[in-house]
This record gives C-alpha cells, sequence and structure tokens, in this order.
C-alpha cells in the first residue's frame, strides 16, 4: 500500500487558499505514480484547528504537506509577516513583486528550514479590506473607536489599534451574533471571505479597499519527506504548486468578490495613493516595531522588491527598431 501523506490547510475549496491547496494535492496524486497517496485534510484538523499551528503540525509530524496564510504563520515565524507590513504593498502589483522575489523568498526558505520545513512556493493571495456597518473608512479619523473583526493576527491587531481601532478577534459564528446585536462594526478579511460569508445580509454596508495589509499563501513540506523525494518528485511538487497557483488566480478571484459585493449592495470605495499615504503616516511605530520582530535584512529586501516592481510596472515599454 502506497504511504499516506497529510495535507493540511484551515479552509475549503470555496476559498482560495482552499482551492490552492486542493489542486495542490489532486495535482501530486496524478504525478505520483502511486509512490504516495496525498490527502487534503481542511480545517487546520491537524493543528488543533488553529490555523497559526500548522507550521508546527509540519515541523513535529503531524502534517507532511501544508498550504498556508504567511500571516497566519507568522506567529510561529514572525519574518512571514513581511508581506503584511501596513502599506508596504498596497497594489496588487506590488504583492505580485514580492511573492516573486528570489531573494526574499531565499530568505524566508532560511527561516522555515530552521524547522525542518522546506518552503515549495508562494503566492500572492490579496489583501485584506475593510468593512463597516456605519460609514465607510475613508480616512484615519473614520476608524475611531470602531469595534472590527480581525482573525488573531498580532500585526493585524497592533495596525488598527494604532489607528484607533478596536480589533476583536472571534470565530465565524460569534461573529455573526455580535452583528445582529450590534456589537461588532466591522471586520478586516479578504474579500472572497466576507462575500461567501454573506456578511453584506447581516451587516456590513460600507468596504473599503484600502491597500494595508497584504497576505500570501505558502506552499511548504515536512523537511523529512522532501529529502527522502528524488530530485525528480521534489520538482514535479514544485510544478505542481505553480499549476495550482496558476488555476486558483487568487488575485482575480478577490477583484471578482468585490464586484459581487458591490452588485449585492455594498459600496465599494478604493482608496488611491495619497490615501494609502496618509493612513500609512497614521500608523504611527507599529512598521518600525514589526522590522525589528521580521528582521530588518527581510524588510529591507521586501521593500528593494516592491520598489523595483513598481519602477518596471511605470517604465515606458522599449522602442521597438
Amino acid at each position: 500500500m502506497a504511504p499516506e501523506l497529510r495535507v493540511s490547510v484551515a479552509v475549503g475549496h470555496a476559498l482560495p487558499l482552499g482551492k490552492a491547496a486542493l489542486r495542490w494535492t489532486h495535482a501530486l496524486n496524478e504525478n505520483a505514480r502511486a509512490a504516495f497517496v496525498a490527502r487534503l485534510q481542511p480545517g487546520a484538523t491537524l493543528a488543533g484547528r488553529d490555523p497559526a499551528r500548522e507550521l508546527m503540525a509540519l515541523a513535529d509530524g503531524r502534517a507532511d504537506l501544508a498550504v498556508g496564510s504567511a500571516l497566519q504563520w507568522s506567529a510561529q515565524v514572525p519574518a512571514l509577516a513581511v508581506f503584511g507590513l501596513p502599506w508596504l504593498a498596497p497594489r496588487s502589483r506590488d504583492l505580485s513583486a514580492l511573492a516573486a522575489d528570489a531573494t526574499l523568498r531565499a530568505a524566508l526558505a532560511q527561516r522555515l528550514e530552521a524547522l525542518g520545513i522546506v518552503l515549495v512556493a508562494l503566492a500572492p493571495l490579496g489583501h485584506r479590506v475593510v468593512a463597516t456597518t456605519s460609514r465607510p473608512i475613508r480616512s484615519p479619523a473614520d476608524l475611531a473607536g470602531l469595534r472590527l473583526r480581525i482573525a488573531p493576527v498580532p500585526l493585524v491587531q497592533d495596525a488598527l489599534a494604532a489607528l484607533g481601532a478596536a480589533p476583536q478577534a472571534m470565530p465565524y459564528a460569534q461573529a455573526q451574533a455580535a452583528f445582529a446585536g450590534g456589537t461588532l462594526d466591522g471586520q478586516v478579511a479578504l474579500p472572497t471571505a466576507i462575500a461567501a460569508s454573506r456578511a453584506s445580509a447581516f451587516g456590513p454596508q460600507h468596504l473599503s479597499d484600502w491597500g494595508a495589509i497584504a497576505d500570501v499563501m505558502v506552499f511548504a513540506a515536512r523537511g523529512s519527506v522532501w529529502d527522502a523525494w528524488s530530485i525528480a518528485q521534489r520538482e514535479s511538487a514544485v510544478r505542481a504548486a505553480e499549476a495550482a497557483i496558476r488555476e486558483t488566480d487568487a488575485l482575480g478571484r478577490e477583484a471578482g468578490a468585490l464586484e459581487a459585493l458591490a452588485r449585492r449592495g455594498v459600496a465599494v470605495l478604493r482608496l488611491t495613493p495619497a490615501g494609502h499615504a496618509a493612513f500609512r503616516a497614521a500608523v504611527g511605530d507599529v512598521p518600525a516595531k514589526w522590522r525589528d520582530a521580521i528582521g530588518h535584512e527581510i524588510v529591507e529586501i521586501a521593500e528593494r522588491a516592491v520598489s523595483s516592481g513598481a519602477a518596471a510596472s511605470e517604465a515606458p515599454p522599449a522602442s521597438r527598431p
């Protein structure tokens, strides 16, 4: 009987992260030629249903492979929080440049290797937006006092608290009751998560695409599993991850979710670069605090990647002879 490899992911395939994990699992099995059988375990069940502990599940052998959110996993490896530094990568092209940067990937791979984990692939996941019930978020002052549901990610909590909001980590069922009872003013999440939860039906009426906090999906393997594979198997696993990334099209799905929410009657506001700058100035010393936690070298690599990507996208096209 072929050995079984357990693949962890925190969400179902209705969301981009879960779809990417599902497609990777299928592709691994298609290419394995009966050398192993990969089985997807959604809901972070291999990590006690705690997405923040999936890396530890990989490290201690409860999981063999995983696809996760860099921000969620930053609880165990703070360097992964670099993608979510407030307004470091406010546009989709900035995030794509970060995820594609080979130097940044190598630096993060080294941090994961210290835990016995191999970084297989990175891909843009999207930006968390802020959806509210009472008012649109156009300026930092609009956040003052708002009770916002967030994922339990310290960087997100620090950024929102610095802007005057009252971030609260809570499960979905509790958030539904809080919205219905008027004790929650909104949430910060990916558009696909908001659309999938049909949050617009019981709460938020305004949504600000503010470019504050980006995230990427991370494909990872337990080191002992990776070491046992041949070079051909490793290359196949990487190609399978790349195919899953293309098929998932996370950024495209997030853009589609914004359009779907607008069709449901949610007022969608997209901040300009001037708006990004105003918020960035108001977030205070949060970026400096997290620069220390992430590592100055990694942050500098990320800043160069975003700057280089912006310069490349703004350069005039080469003239043809």
